[in-house]
């Protein structure tokens, strides 16, 4: 943002304030890195709105490619002329210090689909193509990052899960719900805002297309799902902290690793109060504040600096959980 735009709104934005409230227990460098992670995102999110609203393809293929790159060999990047790239490649390698290799290669194979997922809604932005319901969710659980938000539980607890509590269905099955109470709750607050600009990738907005719903039928229909959401959470939520007492009383090994589950566990219910108040504080979704209901005020409609285009080999990433 220019200086002036930092000083009217960066402060209102809660960007930082969003994960502090649930990465409760981080060190500073981890929680500041997070902190700093969520900014870029944000970021990121308008960058893809501009470059797809204006046309500029070339400069967002360009984009994808640094990322992709950045999470194989971020301290390469941390000079690229993109400030997004350089950004991204600072954050990720302040992440990469704390859990060590076999963490940052999950974090690295969990981030590159969310990447491509951004890229094909860039391509649905080009065409104007609204997902059909089902498709949407699943997509949107990339564009979220599910995933990589449930990743950084880890360093946060300063232990890393092995794959038989990671894996565990009732494991999976309270992360997922944390993520879609947090991504659709996002699109119900965002649906002014992106029917005013056009958008086609919004829970609300597949469900009015695909499903024939009213706008009200819509905003019932999401909060109902939202709802949801909470409740699948405290179905599992007892198994996992049984499942951590279980552990914890298995010698040395099972107590850190009972502690640092029940440290994700606490950290996945923060996320649904976190999310809440977020959203009703940040000025991001104060659109009746704005002269252009469809764009934040804050938000440039210019692109990337030019740089020369690097050729990097295909890749073809998993996007499911491993």
């Amino acid at each position: 943002m220019p200086p002036d735009k930092v000083a009217a709104y960066a402060d209102s934005l809660c960007y930082t304030d969003l994960v502090a409230g649930y990465y409760i227990g981080a060190p500073d460098e981890l929680l500041a890195a997070i902190a700093d992670l969520s900014s870029w995102f944000f970021g990121w999110d308008d960058r893809h709105d501009r470059d797809a609203v204006h046309g500029r393809t070339a400069q967002w293929r360009r984009l994808c490619q640094g990322l992709h790159a950045t999470l194989e060999h971020p301290r390469q990047q941390l000079t690229h002329p993109d400030p997004l790239v350089a950004g991204f490649a600072d954050c990720v390698l302040r992440l990469y210090s704390h859990l060590g290799p076999r963490w940052n290669a999950r974090f690295a194979r969990h981030f590159h689909p969310v990447i491509d997922a951004y890229d094909h809604e860039f391509g649905n932005r080009r065409t104007g193509t609204v997902p059909a319901v089902e498709a949407y969710v699943e997509l949107r659980r990339l564009t979220f990052a599910h995933w990589v938000w449930i990743d950084l539980l880890e360093p946060t607890a300063r232990c890393e899960l092995p794959d038989a509590v990671r894996k565990h269905p009732a494991y999976r099955a309270a992360a997922l719900a944390t993520q879609d109470f947090s991504a659709w709750y996002n699109d119900l607050c965002s649906l002014p805002k992106e029917l005013a600009g056009d958008e086609v990738h919004n829970l609300g907005i597949s469900l009015m297309q695909h499903e024939g719903l009213s706008l009200q039928e819509t905003v019932t229909e999401v909060h109902r799902r939202v709802s949801d959401c909470v409740g699948d959470f405290l179905a599992v939520e007892p198994e996992l902290l049984l499942l951590a007492d279980e552990m914890a009383a298995d010698g040395a090994y099972g107590r850190r690793i009972g502690a640092a589950l029940q440290s994700c566990v606490f950290n996945m219910r923060n996320w649904f109060s976190s999310v809440y108040w977020f959203h009703h504080e940040s000025g991001r979704y104060r659109v009746e504040s704005w002269d252009d209901r469809s764009l934040p005020p804050y938000v440039s409609d210019a692109g990337a600096p030019e740089f020369p285009s690097t050729d990097l080999a295909e890749t073809d990433p998993s996007g499911g959980e491993e």
